[in-house]
This record gives C-alpha cells, structure tokens and sequence, in this order.
C-alpha cells in the first residue's frame, strides 16, 4: 500500500489544447506526473502504456479533476500570462542525476529567463557536465512545467528539444526570449 492507502498509484490523465499542439497530461495524488508533446493518436497511446508500464497503474481519463488546475495553469500561461507554474509535482519518472537536474531548473530558472547546459551542470556540482545535462533534458518527463525549453547552448544556439525545435522556438517567443515569428 502506498501513503493513500492504495495498492496501486492512481493515474489520471486527459488531452488539453495548447498553441504548441494538443498536450497529454497525466497525474496522481502527488501531483503531475507528465506532460506529452503532439498527443494526438498513436503518441497517445505509446505515452499512456509508457506511464502504465513505469508506474504500474492503468492511467484512466480525467475522473477526479487531480488535473483542472494544471489545465488551467496551462492555459494561462499560453495566454501569455508570465508564471511559474507552482504545481505540485510528482518525480516518479526521474531519479538520480535527471531528477537533480530537473529539479535545479524548476526552481531555478525562471520564466523570460535561458540557462546554458554547462551552467546547469556546474549549479547540480557536474562542471563539465553539459553533455548529461543534455540527456537529462530529453528524459524530463514534465516539459514546459519544468522548463527544459529554457535550457541553451553556450554559443546561442537552442539546443535540442523533444517537442522539435519549432516547439522551443514557439515557447522561447511567448516567454519573450526570442521574437515572435511573424506569421
């Protein structure tokens, strides 16, 4: 049993729209859990039996409404309201080094703001680790929330990004980092 006296971690999950496309999100009584990019079809359901499979409980449609507030959240923020998100979070789908990673850019860059990879890995005590930072970013099971699109190259450059580079370059301009395309 876990701390809610259940055997099994309920998981609740619905598709929300976004400018950047339709985004899944998923959460327990923890709090958020995970956020897909593209979450139309096929990325639905290999997304749903990722979370199902990592945390062995069948993810059911929005029941409770343990997601109306990061729906809402979400919204707001693509409306261009500048927040941070302050959600409660649920890191079972981080450990170790990605999950310290993680963490250190939730709550450590904020929103209007970039960070280089190297930076990053000097705050997480990895000087020289921008390369795992790198991989720590394309495991963020919680993207936009935990706002790996902040994360930069040193020379300028974006970077990679799981949600494509067109995503990131979306999210950066709403955030007001870079200029918003003209059309």
């Amino acid at each position: 049993m876990n701390e809610y006296g259940e055997s099994r971690p309920s998981v609740e999950w619905a598709v929300t729209p976004s400018d950047i496309g339709p985004l899944l999100l998923a959460a327990t009584r923890r709090g958020l859990v995970s956020v897909v990019f593209h979450a139309r079809g096929p990325v639905r359901e290999r997304a749903l039996g990722r979370i199902a499979g990592r945390l062995g409980a069948e993810p059911v449609a929005c029941a409770s409404g343990l997601l109306a507030e990061p729906i809402r959240r979400l919204s707001a923020y693509f409306a261009g309201e500048p927040l941070e998100f302050g959600l409660p979070l649920d890191w079972s789908l981080s450990a170790g080094f990605n999950e310290r990673v993680l963490r250190e850019l939730a709550s450590g860059v904020p929103y209007g703001t970039v960070v280089g990879y190297g930076e990053l890995a000097e705050r997480v005590g990895r000087p020289g680790g921008a390369q795992a930072v790198g991989a720590a970013m394309g495991s963020n099971p919680l993207p936009v929330v935990v706002p790996c699109h902040r994360v930069v190259e040193s020379d300028g450059g974006l970077g990679g990004f799981g949600g494509g580079l067109e995503t990131k370059r979306r999210l950066l301009a709403l955030e007001g980092v870079l200029p918003a395309p003209l059309f």
